[in-house]
């Protein structure tokens, strides 16, 4: 499942930020586990109502994508541009993304998606009923809740990311 390298990350020490230390990092992820887990159910939950509503991977991986561009979360970026290579998203198309309006690369479903996810993001309340009511004539309401709930999910861990600090690793 798409989210499951949220559930199988072991990798970040734990680490406490004393007087002392103040710019070391504190993972939040490891100190409060259970918090974290049941995030990442959420989110695991979120890949599988998209898979029931017959939302394609490398979609919900573009939403994924764009919600940490917005909120500039480089963890996030970078273990999501992974995922959407591995699901056969292409790299053109990865490249623009930030652009996605101006250009015709993405299908009708995928503007619509990412309209939803930036309004998530955005909490623009006129982008927020817009994004829904326009989204509805290229996706059924079941897509429409599964892509809200998939941007709901990939801010939460954004901001656990940023604000914990995840180191980006080379590949």
């Amino acid at each position: 499942m798409i989210f499951q390298l949220y559930l199988d990350r072991r990798e970040l020490p734990v680490t406490t930020t004393s007087a002392s230390s103040r710019d070391e990092k504190v993972f939040i992820d490891k100190f409060d586990p259970e918090a974290f887990r049941a995030l990442a159910r959420t989110a695991q939950a979120a890949g599988a109502a998209a898979a029931r509503a017959g939302l394609p991977v490398t979609l919900v991986e573009l939403v994924n994508l764009r919600v940490s561009q917005i909120n500039g979360c480089a963890y996030c970026l970078h273990a999501h541009t992974r995922a959407a290579l591995e699901a056969g998203e292409g790299p053109q198309r990865l490249g623009l993304l930030t652009a996605w309006r101006e250009t015709d690369v993405f299908t009708p479903a995928e503007r619509a998606a990412l309209a939803l996810a930036e309004a998530t993001t955005s909490l623009n309340g006129s982008a927020r009923g817009g994004a829904a009511a326009a989204a509805r004539d290229d996706l059924t309401d079941e897509q429409i809740s599964a892509v809200l709930w998939v941007a709901i999910s990939i801010n939460a861990f954004n901001r656990v990311s940023i604000m914990s600090g995840h180191p980006v690793k080379e590949a």
